[in-house]
């Protein structure tokens, strides 16, 4: 459907008229390693500069498959107990990394004065279901231990994540309701997530073409991805979501994952989770790392983090 039927702000239109100008392809064309590379080309082309941080230091903790690699950020070379963000990128669980999210753990650090664990977890096709919330589940334990190499004491953790990654937070955040960690979730805080089976969405239809995210990629990715969407580790809406903590949402107006986003809050709502919801209208999917190219978006994410950062203060 053409963006000129629905409200496109004016630097998304831009960049999204730049990218069909040089012939970009998309990840169901391209495949799992030349889809890497792109989206390493296109976070240094769209995202941020990153923020200063005092710490940035590669770690890595034991996982069901061997050692898992973090980067921990903070604003702080010391501070005082409290709760700590683990970070869980997005890439449909195929693509990104530590790397190409970097500037935006630091953004995340600096908004909300917090340290931010980055988690490498394994990657599909290599690495199907259910390797990534498997490794995302153990990193979030081990930082709720507090171990000295963090150099910190956690008292919390914030499961956050955009895309695959806020599937993988609120996965996360929904097994340490049934099992919890050595420390509680205080707050999840999930970007654009995939948290029900989208295929039949409206909004897949409205967007799947022609606004970054494509319906032909995500079916890619899913396939790539395996398991079973009834499985609640897979598809976390269909586990029992009424221990959850208190969640700030968001999602974009132009996203094929809109629906599975606005789904996901109004349920919580219905259980009576406390819940902070944005829809971020004429924005496209992706664009908290896409900063640089589209500037707008800035705004948003400080309104998100705002928002992440007083629901903090009202319950750590």
């Amino acid at each position: 459907m053409a963006d000129t039927e629905h409200f496109v702000r004016d630097d998304v239109r831009a960049f999204l008229d730049m990218l069909k100008g040089i012939g970009a392809q998309t990840i169901d064309q391209v495949g799992a390693v030349a889809g890497r590379a792109q989206m390493r080309a296109m976070k240094a082309m769209a995202e941020a500069e990153p923020r200063a941080t005092a710490v940035k230091m590669d770690l890595s903790c034991p996982g069901p498959a061997g050692d898992i690699p973090l980067r921990l950020y903070d604003v702080r070379s010391e501070r005082e107990a409290g709760p700590c963000v683990t970070f869980f990128h997005g890439g449909g669980f195929v693509i990104g990394d530590v790397d190409t999210y970097d500037a935006l753990c630091t953004e995340i650090s600096h908004q909300l004065d917090l340290p931010v664990v980055s988690v490498e977890y394994r990657l599909a096709p290599e690495h199907v279901f259910p390797a990534a919330p498997d490794d995302c589940e153990a990193a979030a334990r081990w930082v709720a231990t507090s171990p000295a190499a963090l150099g910190r004491e956690v008292t919390g953790l914030i499961p956050m994540g955009d895309s695959a990654g806020g599937n993988l937070a609120i996965v996360v955040t929904n097994q340490l309701s049934v099992d919890p960690a050595q420390v509680p979730v205080v707050v999840q805080a999930p970007i654009y997530p995939v948290a029900s089976e989208s295929a039949g969405h409206e909004s897949t239809k409205l967007f799947g073409d022609g606004f970054l995210l494509t319906g032909a990629a995500m079916a890619w990715f899913t396939e790539q991805y395996g398991g079973d969407p009834a499985d609640p580790r897979h598809t976390p809406m269909v586990a029992d979501c009424s221990k959850t903590p208190p969640t700030v949402i968001c999602t974009a107006g132009l996203d094929p994952l809109r629906d599975s986003g606005r789904e996901y809050a109004a349920h919580l709502i219905q259980l009576g989770v406390e819940t902070a919801y944005f829809e971020f209208s004429g924005m496209i999917h992706g664009f908290i790392t896409l900063r640089k190219a589209i500037p707008s978006g800035q705004s948003d994410l400080e309104a998100f983090l705002g928002a992440v950062k007083l629901m903090v203060e009202r319950h750590k």
